[in-house]
């Protein structure tokens, strides 16, 4: 026996960033972002056509806890691509904006050059119903 006991909800995230090729912890969903951060990082990864999953962090307080406790970054959104943290807002726009996020990515079209592409307003999507399987 382990001296800890067994947390799902990290295992589970782990999981969800080992079987995603490229996974955003947001706010909201991609398609009801419920902050401007996470708008700005889901409009940088549709710019450059990449398919991304997505979880909800305000779905379950939990998660956001657990993952920040996982990745050692305090913030949310928070990115992954192969496994690896990328970083939140900031760095994902700024990756954008030099082409390197593409490169990160191995998206087709390459963005070097090119501002972050404005993202809809928080929450003005109409309501999205996603069954959450972190929790």
């Amino acid at each position: 026996m382990t001296d800890q006991p067994e947390n799902q909800l990290r295992d589970a995230l782990q999981g969800a960033i080992a079987s995603n090729d490229v996974i955003l912890f947001m706010k909201g969903t991609p398609e009801q972002p419920m902050c401007g951060f996470s708008a700005r990082t889901c409009a940088a990864l549709e710019a450059t056509e990449t398919e991304f999953a997505a979880v909800d962090v305000l779905a379950d307080p939990r998660i956001r806890q657990e993952l920040s406790s996982l990745s050692n970054w305090p913030t949310i959104p928070q990115l992954f691509v192969h496994g690896e943290l990328v970083g939140g807002a900031d760095i994902v726009g700024q990756m954008y904006e030099s082409g390197e996020l593409a490169a990160v990515l191995g998206a087709p079209a390459a963005t070097g050059g090119n501002p972050l592409p404005d993202a809809a307003e928080p929450g003005s999507a109409p309501p999205l119903q996603i069954e959450n399987r972190l929790g």
